[in-house]
């Protein structure tokens, strides 16, 4: 079904939501004051590259060289079938995330050829850094958390030896666990999901020193903590878990995921990262968005000058728009018009720029790692009450046409993106 009537002629120039902003202005607003209000003037500001850290000594397994210290990388999640190389590398980013799904077929086929492991791979072999998060999808499959000694954990270990066979050693990044908070059933997100957790890490940390006893390319970190900027997200079991980080010393340190509906919440949610981390550990932010903050605005009316200019029906919902480009792609400066015009996007253009500069002012931050395309499960069943995940990442190959062979890109996030690469 079409959402609004067919696009118009492109007749105007570039919208002002693709211009750059003044590097003196980003200063002026940075998001990254409202971490130094909340945390008080702890770290300092990071150069954005791969090194900046000491190379550690090889031991016991550990790895040696610099550590990543402030990067910016791109990230596909479980789908890397619209991401390309040459993609990546138009971005300037050197790093690349995915994550694997440990379900029972990792037993009956070859982990190296599961789509997000044999992308990592190839993209390590290509010259980029790599990162994968071992999923444990419990909730999605109806399943307790499996008790140490059982039937079921052993299960579980074997299938991370086999997925630990294929990357240990070849991926530079590994975290244990995607989103284990919310992956899990909601009656056991507490001291039975860090047991379970804090089994699988020990064991990977074993196998680690086992196979390579003077030093491996992979460092280790444990999965990320959400909603960190509720009190739903800070329990007892948040707080062990980075307690357990912080007495291991095999651990580099956590990820974090600040889907967000603000700087403000963002800020809170680092804070309490920052706060809790010893010297010497660091955090990956391998998601975040301002997913929250798009979601409350998919009911709004499409902005009046929008309307006027492509003919739209002036009550037609933002929703909408964004299923029609999904239907039909938009040209370039449609999408870029219709994101510009609309003030709750355009208020946030320097959305990516701030909050890159608010992980980078810990001082604290190994690697970032943002969404690079529109993948398949965004558009899937898209509706009113769909989250616009879709509104995210760098590439809009789903809602932009391609133009004299490019792929259409959310120009703001494109832009800033490659300016972060340098800053």
């Amino acid at each position: 079904m079409r959402y609004e009537p067919s696009a118009q002629p492109d007749t105007s120039g570039t919208p002002s939501l693709a211009r750059p902003t003044s590097r003196r202005r980003l200063l002026g607003v940075s998001g990254a004051a409202l971490l130094t209000a909340a945390c008080g003037p702890k770290g300092g500001e990071q150069a954005g590259d791969e090194g900046g850290v000491q190379p550690r000594a090889k031991s016991g397994g550990a790895p040696a060289g610099e550590a990543p210290d402030g990067a910016l990388g791109v990230n596909f999640n479980e789908d890397p079938s619209d991401m390309s190389f040459p993609q990546v590398r138009a971005l300037s980013a050197k790093w690349v995330r995915g994550f694997v799904p440990m379900t029972d077929d990792l037993d009956t086929h070859a982990p190296g050829r599961q789509r997000s492991i044999a992308r990592l791979l190839d993209a390590g072999g290509s010259g980029f850094r790599t990162i994968l998060s071992l999923k444990f999808p419990f909730l999605t499959l109806g399943r307790s958390l499996p008790t140490v000694g059982s039937k079921e954990m052993a299960a579980q270990l074997k299938r991370v030896d086999r997925v630990l066979d294929a990357v240990m050693g070849k991926t530079d990044i590994l975290t244990i666990g995607n989103e284990p908070f919310l992956e899990t059933l909601d009656d056991e997100r507490d001291a039975r999901l860090n047991v379970f957790y804090e089994h699988v890490a020990e064991h990977v940390i074993g196998y680690r020193n086992k196979h390579f006893p003077h030093g491996c390319g992979t460092r280790l970190y444990m999965g990320a903590l959400n909603r960190l900027d509720q009190k739903v997200g800070r329990t007892p079991a948040t707080e062990r878990w980075v307690a357990f980080v912080n007495r291991k010393p095999e651990l580099e340190g956590l990820d974090i995921h600040p889907h967000v509906d603000s700087l403000q919440a963002a800020g809170r949610y680092v804070q309490y990262v920052v706060s809790r981390l010893d010297k010497g550990k660091k955090f990956l932010a391998t998601e975040f968005s301002l997913v929250q903050h798009w979601e409350d605005h998919m009911g709004d009316k499409v902005p009046a000058a929008y309307a006027e200019k492509y003919q739209v029906p002036p009550d037609t919902r933002v929703w909408q728009v964004i299923g029609n480009a999904i239907e039909k792609p938009f040209p370039q400066e449609r999408w870029d018009d219709f994101l510009a015009m609309s003030p709750w996007f355009a208020s946030h253009k320097d959305y990516l720029t701030q909050q890159m500069r608010m992980f980078r002012e810990t001082g604290k931050l190994a690697v970032a790692t943002y969404g690079v395309t529109q993948i398949e499960s965004m558009q899937t069943g898209w509706g009113a009450h769909k989250k616009p995940w879709i509104l995210n990442p760098l590439y809009a190959n789903r809602t932009v046409r391609k133009e004299n062979g490019r792929v259409g890109r959310t120009t703001v996030w494109f832009d800033s993106f490659r300016a972060l690469q340098g800053s």
